[in-house]
């Protein structure tokens, strides 16, 4: 491919928003132009913007140091320069839901970190491996804002990848009891140790709203369309605790389950190992070529060796045995800011592209 689709960040200053500039340097479909932000970073080259703010492990690319950060309210003006946009805006639901749209409008794809419009009915939440037809429903959101070529599509919530892709791969042993605990890492609240010290050697068994979408967003995940909107399915039934422990990246969730039918220990493994989706069949830059890796050792999967699995963007289980209460137990891990939130939404934007939803303006 020749010409490189051009992308606007919206909110690229934070956390999330440099994990897009991090990941996207050199990506072969698309080319970050734009970056837009709160009015008080506007007019400001990014490197001055961010400043001493940078967060990621690697160095800020080169190409993006110089370019001056718009505000990311004067949507029409961002728009024009963009084939498409990320957000990762920090603002409340309601102030997020209305902008998203207002690019949309602009005929402007919006793919989206955010949580604002994972329940509005017609924007599409996708795991690429797990629901890439849910990108069909775009046609009647697009009816509804009476766009041709805009819209909002979103990636679902960072905790839950640790477990609900293990789960779509045992669709066939129909679970449908499920209690998980998710230890996650506090780059998923945006911080790292040096914002937040009190987080080392500390555990607070809360995280605001993160229980409620650990519980529903599976289901909606593994919903159908129907008259233009995703009904959520009604099985399995999710029970979730959140805890925020002291690691940087790695969400680490603790799962237990019951099945309909059956299976073995050999059979679930196999189901993982074997399980592929439709990114892997089309190679699409992002996806991992092994989805789900399943570890042998007792003591795996871990942080400090499995997070970066597949650059990040594949899913480590371990632990599987069998449980007194439940049927089955096992331990997932993934990474929360590069599968879980802007790696995740990169894979969506490459499926976007595959399937012809996003294109050059």
């Amino acid at each position: 491919m020749s010409e490189k689709l051009k992308v606007g960040i919206l909110g690229g200053t934070g956390m999330v928003g440099q994990r897009f500039i991090s990941l996207l340097e050199n990506h072969p479909w698309f080319e970050v132009t734009t970056i837009a932000a709160s009015p008080r970073s506007a007019g400001k080259t990014y490197e001055e913007a961010v400043g001493g703010r940078w967060k990621m492990d690697t160095p800020m690319p080169e190409s993006v140091k110089n370019i001056v950060v718009k505000n990311v309210n004067e949507v029409e003006k961002v728009a024009a320069e963009v084939d498409f946009v990320f957000s990762a805006v920090d603002m409340t639901k309601d102030e997020i839901k209305a902008i998203e749209e207002a690019y949309a409008k602009t005929e402007t794809p919006v793919v989206s970190n955010n949580s604002a419009h994972r329940w509005t009915p017609d924007v599409p939440m996708v795991v690429p491996e797990i629901n890439p037809e849910h990108m069909n429903v775009i046609e009647f959101q697009k009816k509804r804002l009476g766009t041709t070529r805009g819209f909002v599509a979103v990636k679902p919530n960072c905790s839950i990848q640790s477990y609900a892709p293990v789960l779509t791969a045992w669709k066939e042993f129909e679970p449908y009891e499920v209690v998980a605990t998710t230890y996650q890492a506090i780059s998923g609240a945006g911080k790292t140790f040096k914002d937040w010290p009190e987080m080392e050697g500390n555990i607070i068994p809360y995280i605001g709203g993160e229980e409620e979408k650990s519980e529903k967003e599976p289901l909606r995940i593994w919903g159908e369309i129907k008259d233009g909107v995703i009904v959520p399915a009604t099985s399995p039934v999710i029970t979730c605790q959140c805890i925020r422990v002291p690691v940087l990246n790695g969400h680490t969730a603790a799962v237990f389950v019951k099945f309909k039918k059956n299976p073995t220990k050999e059979q679930l493994i196999e189901k993982l190992v074997n399980f592929k989706g439709v990114p892997q069949e089309l190679e699409l830059p992002s996806a991992p070529k092994q989805f789900i890796q399943y570890l042998e050792e007792d003591n795996r999967p871990q942080v400090s060796m499995d997070v970066n699995f597949e650059h990040g963007m594949g899913i480590s289980v371990g632990r599987l045995r069998e449980d007194t209460v439940y049927d089955w137990k096992f331990v997932g891990l993934s990474h929360n800011t590069v599968r879980g939130a802007a790696g995740g939404a990169v894979l969506c934007a490459e499926l976007l592209k595959a399937q012809g939803y996003i294109t050059a303006k």
